[in-house]
């Protein structure tokens, strides 16, 4: 039997860093809330699989219009990303072997080419993959004072990325492992490190970036009409 692609995206933050007025999934980036150019990304590199998307249960903002997907549902969101995730894999029919990627919803510039590349490494690979990045800035370290104390190696440092993608199984009793020791993950990949797996680290592009700050939204867009000016286009 082949087995499926779920993708689950959390969307339950408050994103309270933006100092705006809604979630940050919903603050327009080109005309359109910044979830469903998200939603669209996935939805161009894999039509078929199926979206479970975790919202606030008290969300007001949500049009169900904006999921292109023909099979998808919602679930609550938690009060963590990974309590909103586990409540997605508990929620989903999925077998064990299914693939399970994870996508951060304040992403939307990933690209087609970098969603394909993550999906064959976690197909390939027995503890799963994600999408990362090598460090090439110089790393300080504070000790909480915001003062440089020291430098740190960044050989063999990467920045985590998403999505991330593991087969169902090993994904459900890792994050549960995690929930139940009272440990906050803050991605998937740690969570199955903690089990002694090690993740295959799929090399993403640069503008795969995370909308967090007010500024951000101007750096989106301008990625976004970049990615639309390449004569390659792997969006």
């Amino acid at each position: 039997m082949t087995s499926r692609l779920w993708l689950v995206v959390p969307a339950a933050g408050q994103g309270k860093r933006m100092g705006a007025d809604k979630p940050k999934q919903y603050l327009h980036l080109e005309g359109q809330p910044i979830l469903a150019h998200t939603l669209a990304r996935l939805h161009e590199a894999f039509p078929q699989a199926r979206l479970v998307l975790c919202l606030d249960p008290e969300d007001r903002w949500f049009q169900p219009d904006w999921v292109p997907f023909a099979q998808w549902q919602r679930v609550p969101g938690g009060e963590e990303r990974m309590h909103s995730v586990v409540n997605a894999l508990q929620a989903m029919a999925a077998d064990d072997d299914d693939l399970v990627m994870v996508h951060d919803v304040a992403r939307p510039c990933i690209t087609r080419d970098d969603l394909r590349a993550l999906y064959h490494a976690a197909q390939a690979h027995r503890g799963g993959a994600l999408l990362a990045m090598p460090v090439a800035d110089t790393m300080k370290r504070d000790r909480g004072d915001h003062l440089s104390h020291a430098t740190e190696p960044r050989d063999g440092l990467w920045h985590a990325l998403t999505p991330q993608g593991f087969r169902y199984a090993l994904l459900h009793h890792a994050l549960t492992q995690a929930q139940q020791q009272g440990t906050v993950v803050t991605d998937e990949a740690s969570a199955v490190e903690a089990l002694g797996e090690a993740p295959k680290l799929v090399s993403g592009r640069r503008d795969n970036m995370k909308v967090t700050h007010p500024d951000d939204l101007a750096l989106a867009a301008a990625i976004m009409a970049a990615q639309r000016s390449t004569s390659n286009r792997s969006f």
